[in-house]
């Protein structure tokens, strides 16, 4: 997909910050900003990152034209040399983030920006509200998905979606996260995730009758067509008449694949009546979808229950992620280079020890067993450290500073993976089928209790004991 300039989506104290920078002299200084989140949403035991690809799109096409100058000239702020600069802005950074797909943890690095600083300061907003988004929708999708247990989920948000791109881009989030495809067609046209539909109860009600109207609509598509059966009375008349027209239209075709909706009602009583009504027909290869504001645990109630449900269509509680809209995902400053090369930490302290951040250029550790081949914990590290997995690995608690943990048969993985080097992409994006292929391997090397929807098990993730010691020499140096 070829996007837009966005350079000016921006918080506007970027551009007073970076005006401020070229006028300190510090716009060639290199510094290095983590992005972040501190809570995964519903309470989850982890977040699926998401969004890497239109980040790695908007850095590609980013620069500023006349107008944006003309505009940020208008304001009366803005030095007319910084203005200059603006016009031949490019990336020259280096970007590195974890793979889209990737379980990921609260307070890791999910990207690290090593950039001149005015670079790293004006792509901050972009940045955020892209991997925000596709990360919750993503990691929604992925409880709705791993509720239904092998039932098929399709995305159906787009008319409930916070606008256009919260439906285009949130439907290929959600593909990441496990949805087999998506009724927004744009989203198939740009990303190739599968579009597909049924029909509305529009098209039922433009007919004389039910019957005529299902008639119709398998004669133009007799190849797996899904009937909607709830318009008058779904077992009076919408499954009697859906099986009436299979057996007329269908079957004599010698086609066998069908399916009917139920969009209302008692989902659970419904989908059992109705699976007894079609394969007392002989209707066995019929299936059922289910839609009308589903969420994960509604599924699991639907499942517990014994409801025949094949596939799930899944709208406005997916796309807006309505039980916990908003990923809090940060970016903050955590070292800069001083005129030598040399790599400086920094740190934000907050009364709110939860706001402290990890200071650093940092690279970030999976351990996995090699017996299970299960995640055992994430560590971070500073960026000049090697883990050796031939040799044993001591993890530091540092909550419980005499709490360890060593780690003999592992495999040690780096998360974050380079995207660009001096401003050049090196990163190519995979597709977007291999990219839910990767989350659902990713995510099956979880522990089932990191996964649990209510209090699953905190995945550990820690501080390497050098950036532990380097972190508690900054507090004392600021008083904390």
């Amino acid at each position: 997909m070829e996007m837009k300039n966005m350079a000016m989506l921006c918080d506007f104290y970027e551009f007073t910050m970076s005006n401020g920078y070229f006028k300190n002299g510090f716009y060639k200084q290199n510094v290095y900003f983590d992005l972040f989140f501190r809570k995964v949403p519903d309470n989850g035991g982890f977040a699926i990152a998401a969004g890497l690809e239109q980040v790695i799109d908007y850095i590609k096409n980013l620069h500023f034209d006349d107008s944006d100058i003309e505009y940020l000239r208008s304001k009366g702020i803005f030095d007319e040399q910084f203005l200059e600069y603006l016009k031949n802005f490019k990336f020259s950074g280096d970007i590195y983030a974890v793979p889209e797909g990737t379980p990921v943890f609260p307070n890791e690095p999910i990207m690290t920006v090593k950039a001149p600083a005015i670079e790293a300061q004006l792509i901050e907003t972009f940045v955020l509200l892209t991997l925000n988004h596709q990360t919750l929708i993503a990691t929604k999708a992925n409880r709705i998905v791993r509720a239904a247990q092998g039932r098929a989920v399709i995305e159906f948000g787009s008319r409930r979606a916070q606008g256009a791109s919260g439906a285009i881009d949130g439907a290929r989030a959600a593909y990441i996260g496990g949805c087999v495809g998506t009724a927004c067609t744009l989203t198939d046209k740009l990303y190739s995730v599968p579009a597909g539909g049924t029909m509305a109860h529009s098209w039922i009600q433009m007919f004389d009758s039910e019957y005529d109207a299902f008639k119709a609509y398998c004669e133009l598509y007799p190849d797996n067509p899904t009937l909607l059966v709830d318009t008058y009375n779904t077992l009076k008349s919408g499954v009697p008449n859906a099986i009436k027209v299979f057996k007329e239209v269908l079957l004599p075709l010698g086609k066998t694949e069908c399916a009917i909706r139920l969009d209302s009602g008692d989902i659970s009583y419904l989908s059992k009546k109705a699976r007894k009504m079609l394969d007392d027909a002989g209707l066995q290869n019929c299936k059922i979808t289910a839609s009308n504001a589903l969420d994960e645990y509604l599924i699991r109630d639907l499942m517990m229950q014994g409801a025949e449900v094949d596939t799930f269509g899944v709208g406005e509680r997916l796309i807006t992620s309505s039980s916990s809209p908003v990923f809090g995902g940060v970016y903050k400053l955590v070292a800069v280079e001083n005129e030598g090369g040399e790599i400086v930490p920094k740190i934000k302290v907050s009364e709110n020890t939860t706001k402290i951040t990890n200071p650093h250029f940092k690279k970030v550790y999976r351990y996995f067993d090699n017996e299970s081949g299960k995640a055992l914990a994430d560590e971070l590290c500073v960026y000049d450290e090697v883990v050796d997995s031939s040799k044993p690995h001591t993890i530091f608690d540092s909550n419980a500073t005499w709490k360890t943990k060593t780690l003999t048969d592992f495999t040690a993985k780096e998360l974050l993976v380079p995207i660009f080097k001096n401003g050049e992409c090196v990163y190519e994006s995979p597709s977007i089928q291999k990219i839910a292929g990767y989350c659902r391997e990713q995510i099956d090397l979880l522990w089932d209790e990191v996964k649990r929807f209510e209090n699953p098990h905190t995945y550990y993730v820690d501080l390497s004991k050098k950036l532990y010691e380097i972190k508690n020499i900054l507090l004392n140096v600021y008083g904390v």
